[in-house]
């Protein structure tokens, strides 16, 4: 069996993670901030890494804690949600969710508060993540999955396909003569998300550009953390626009030489042929196609 961390410790790290502060972290779990500080050190030492940088009174996440921090949220759901199934009958309304980070955080997060409104009765718990969830095998209700929408002994419903475009800071835009044709991009830094590799490569084949190596570049573990980079001026990354609609609302992010890909794989929602007919998977389910027909960049089928 591999050598678990120490399991209070992560707990420790997961709330001075989220208040930015040993401090805050400490009031909510009701010790002292010395003794936050004491677990934070002894599961670096465990690690063998920094996870926070000091900043005054405020602490931050370094890179690898920041990775470190989606894998501890993610344990941490899966186990509360398995310790839900074990304590509460299945109407207690708990729905338990796997959702790639590319659509989690962008698209899906923002919009679960009116979900939570229209159904008060439903506690959604929300793992993200990057790997297939074997229902077989797990406490997972449903699934939001990217692919061609064929996954044997599973419901799937379309949600919409990518409609790939390149985005950058608006610092990109300071010079206007810079970016003008797709052959400009050959000039700048590409930014790459490590499970789909190749949208690069697909996006300048349609835009008629060659002699250009589509891989080279910084390449990230998800979509948010490769869209971080790009809003911090490190970079073009390329993402689906239905999916970075906040960010180019708020004008952390604008769209470059306005070509779209339109991809042949697309988001589904999945689950198991043996929850079609539960209740709570199907108000979700109905919910998420309901809000998908009101957005006007996404489309479903």
């Amino acid at each position: 069996m591999r050598r678990l961390p120490p399991l209070n410790a992560l707990r420790f790290f997961e709330a001075a993670a989220r208040h930015s502060s040993f401090l805050h972290a400490a009031k909510e779990l009701h010790v002292t901030a010395s003794a936050i500080s004491h677990q934070i050190r002894t599961l670096e030492e465990f690690v063998g890494t920094p996870l926070f940088r000091r900043d005054g009174r405020q602490v931050l996440l370094t890179r690898e804690g920041e990775n470190y921090l989606q894998a501890v949220r993610e344990g941490m759901a899966l186990l509360a949600a398995a310790t839900d199934r074990l304590v509460a009958p299945r109407s207690s309304g708990i729905l338990t969710l796997s959702v790639a980070p590319a659509f989690a955080t962008p698209w899906l997060v923002p919009r679960l508060a009116a979900f939570q409104l229209k159904h008060p009765d439903i506690e959604v718990r929300l793992i993200s993540s990057l790997d297939l969830v074997d229902f077989s095998r797990s406490d997972v209700d449903a699934a939001i999955r990217y692919g061609a929408g064929l996954w044997p002994g599973l419901q799937s419903h379309r949600l919409f396909a990518d409609d790939l475009v390149p985005v950058a800071s608006p610092s990109f835009r300071k010079d206007p003569a810079r970016l003008q044709t797709p052959t400009d991009l050959r000039e700048v830094t590409l930014l790459h998300v490590l499970p789909r590799l190749g949208q690069w490569r697909m996006w300048f084949s349609a835009a008629g550009v060659s002699d250009v190596d589509a891989e080279r570049g910084p390449k990230f573990h998800t979509t948010p953390l490769a869209l971080d980079a790009a809003i911090s001026g490190q970079g073009v990354a390329i993402a689906d626009r239905s999916l970075i609609e906040e960010h180019l609302r708020a004008g952390r992010l604008i769209t470059l030489l306005d070509l779209p890909l339109p991809s042949e794989r697309a988001y589904y929602l999945v689950y198991p042929e043996k929850r079609a007919n539960d209740s709570i998977v199907l108000a979700f389910r109905k919910w998420l196609l309901d809000e998908i027909n009101r957005s006007p960049s996404t489309t479903s089928d």
